[in-house]
């Protein structure tokens, strides 16, 4: 298990998030990728299996907050372990709420996760950026969320920004975007993902040869 992770995080180092786009689209048709993020630290590759919390609107008498608040909820997706796993945070429609910031996401880097992907806001992007983790969302916030939205249930499927994330699935973005790589594909995806940089390289070569003087024909864009 150590040696496949260490296989997939040498993989993973290799390509972009549009070569995962491009991989997962040759074993699949489905919308795998997420745009427009905004993250403290767009250097960081964020790769990694994920656990789900999912939201729903704030409502005191339906979702009690002794039982459904960020801390539970993140208790139980992380049992059975936290190092290396990416938190994958679904606001349900509510994407100009805060699902966290620095003292909320604290426990992230006490636990060991890779990052947190959602398809909300996050505030405290300078303090975030301190932490050994990465991560990614719709932008920065100054207004605390827990007026709008609570968090509801843990790893369970949850849809964030159109894409399905299922527990397990993987993770992966940089600063162009995300993208959802089914978790028992996870190894053939990126090996394909690696296939793609190598095309599309020897395809470069071979155009700027025509270039110097070959026979031309191919795509010239």
């Amino acid at each position: 298990m150590v040696e496949e992770e260490s296989r997939l995080r040498e993989l993973a180092a290799g390509v972009r998030t549009a070569d995962v786009v491009d991989a997962v689209g040759r074993f699949h048709r489905h919308r795998c990728h997420l745009t427009d993020l905004k993250s403290p630290t767009p250097d960081r590759l964020l790769f990694g299996p994920a656990v789900t919390v999912s939201y729903l609107p704030s409502c005191q008498k339906s979702l009690p907050t002794d039982r459904y608040n960020f801390t539970e909820l993140f208790r139980e997706a992380i049992r059975d372990g936290g190092q290396g796993r990416v938190l994958v945070l679904a606001s349900n429609g509510y994407p100009d709420a805060s699902l966290g910031g620095k003292v909320k996401l604290s426990p992230l880097a006490v636990h060991g996760l890779a990052g947190i992907l959602t398809d909300a806001r996050l505030r405290d992007f300078a303090e975030l950026a301190e932490y050994e983790f990465a991560a990614y969302c719709s932008g920065e916030a100054v207004h605390w969320g827990g007026d709008a939205v609570t968090p509801y249930e843990a790893n369970r499927p949850a849809v964030v920004s159109g894409v399905v994330v299922r527990p397990g699935d993987y993770v992966f973005a940089d600063a162009a975007g995300a993208a959802i790589i089914p978790g028992a594909e996870v190894l053939e995806i990126l090996e394909e993902a690696v296939q793609v940089v190598n095309e599309e390289a020897r395809f470069v070569e071979t155009s700027h040869g025509e270039g110097e003087g070959g026979s031309g024909g191919g795509p010239k864009e």
